[in-house]
């Protein structure tokens, strides 16, 4: 009985699954394998996984670079000395790997987990190692007291670290100018000191920072993916379950009224049908990040829904030009009071009212069909974070409100209100006009 409906939709929809095994178009044309335009990536982007574990490594190098630098150029200079038996030599390599496998290992290290006892305690080892050896390797070892100065700036609290790095600077100038040096390789020893200590305070902490940097990035990249998934999830609860509910009741009413009344079964069809279609394209926008709803179109839709579920609507709809983010966030508040209808409640009267003033527009839906288990606390109980915490969060990111509740006359309202205007405090609506 439903013949001419199925030419224009259902023989369509034959006729281009018919073409589309035969591999064609629907004018017959040879079908085209259909390209996919998939989003470039930034190379920043892409490059940032590589960038995360290069930095951590090459400061790293970096760091032992310098230092065993450093350590290399004091065994040269003893290896310089005259009259040095194998001894002393083989001495020397072992306190110098001793020091740097103390810097590399343990002071290079977070800043907050040297900074014990234990830590001051390894400074102090540090030291016996750096100035020991200086009663027999002398002006040739003076390079070595310089990581004294900048562990103390890693080890110790700022006035002590400082006192402690003026000390060991002060120390070997003094024991370069007892030496009976010249002035001008005592003021060496002196910067040379200063600039050591400086230099294995620097990297060492740059190269701390470097890796809480990069666990740092490595966290934002996972809320962003997190706040992603939520705006997915959140997105498809708004946009889909108000479509699948529609398109769901619609179905039942129209399978009631195929043999009963076929004109009017037809008419249901082709809402389904738009339903359907609006609910892909929502899945598109969810897909892009970016959709925009009309409140006019959603009140028009709720109008139908809800007259199909046989509940009594009363619209008042009082408002003009709105921006697109206001008049998506109330057609979305709108969706999900439709929903919670449907979904929840067992309404025979709904009211739906929008009032817009100078200084803020604001949206009312009321129905008497709340259930044993209160509408607010059903929202409440969905762990994906959607419901009325959802619409919560979409009304504040606005400066505006939001209220769900059943009144002491037994109705449930679910009400919001957005501020037009900075600096405006929304003023909820509790009764329709």
């Amino acid at each position: 009985m439903l013949a001419p409906f199925s030419e224009d939709v259902t023989g369509d929809t034959r006729m281009t699954a018919r073409a589309m095994e035969a591999g064609e178009t629907g004018d017959g044309r040879p079908r085209q394998p259909r390209k996919r335009s998939w989003p470039r990536r930034d190379p920043a982007v892409e490059a940032q996984g590589d960038y995360g574990t290069l930095a951590p490594r090459l400061s790293r190098g970096v760091l032992i670079g310098v230092f065993a630098g450093f350590c290399a150029v004091t065994l040269t200079n003893i290896s310089t000395l005259p009259d040095l038996g194998v001894l002393p030599k083989v001495f020397a390599v072992l306190d110098t790997l001793a020091l740097l496998a103390l810097q590399l290992l343990y002071f290079s290290r977070d800043p907050i987990k040297v900074r014990t006892h234990t830590g001051i305690a390894m400074n102090v080892l540090q030291a016996a190692l750096a100035y020991l050896p200086l009663l027999v390797f002398h002006h040739a070892w003076t390079g070595m007291p310089g990581f004294v100065a900048g562990t103390a700036l890693l080890v110790l609290p700022a006035i002590a670290a400082w006192s402690a790095f003026g000390l060991v600077v002060l120390s070997m100038t003094l024991y370069q100018a007892s030496a009976g040096f010249e002035v001008t390789d005592t003021v060496y020893i002196f910067v040379s000191t200063s600039i050591t200590g400086l230099v294995v305070y620097g990297l060492t902490r740059l190269s701390t920072l470097v890796k809480e940097v990069n666990a740092a990035r490595s966290e934002l990249a996972e809320m962003a993916v997190a706040r992603e998934r939520l705006r997915f999830a959140r997105d498809l609860h708004d946009l889909l379950g108000y479509s699948l509910s529609a398109i769901t009741l619609k179905s039942e009413l129209t399978h009631r009224l195929v043999a009963k009344d076929p004109e009017r079964a037809r008419e249901e069809l082709s809402e389904v049908l738009a339903i359907s279609r609006q609910a892909l394209a929502d899945v598109r926008s969810v897909a892009s990040g970016y959709r925009e709803l009309s409140l006019e179109d959603e009140s028009r839709s709720a109008r139908s829904v809800l007259a199909a579920a046989d509940v009594d609507v009363q619209m008042h709809m009082n408002y003009d030009d709105l921006p697109a983010r206001v008049t998506t966030v109330l057609a979305t508040v709108l969706r999900e009071g439709v929903t919670n209808v449907l979904r929840h409640s067992k309404a025979e009267q709904v009211k739906i009212c929008v009032r817009q003033n100078d200084d803020q527009v604001a949206i009312l839906v009321v129905n008497d069909g709340v259930p044993d288990e209160p509408m607010e606390q059903v929202a409440r109980s969905d762990n994906s974070g959607s419901g009325i915490h959802n619409l919560s969060d979409r009304v504040t990111a606005l400066g505006g409100l939001l209220s769900a509740g059943v009144g002491t006359d037994g109705r449930f309202r679910l009400t919001a209100a957005v501020p037009l205007r900075p600096g405006v405090k929304p003023d909820l609506v509790t009764e329709a006009a």
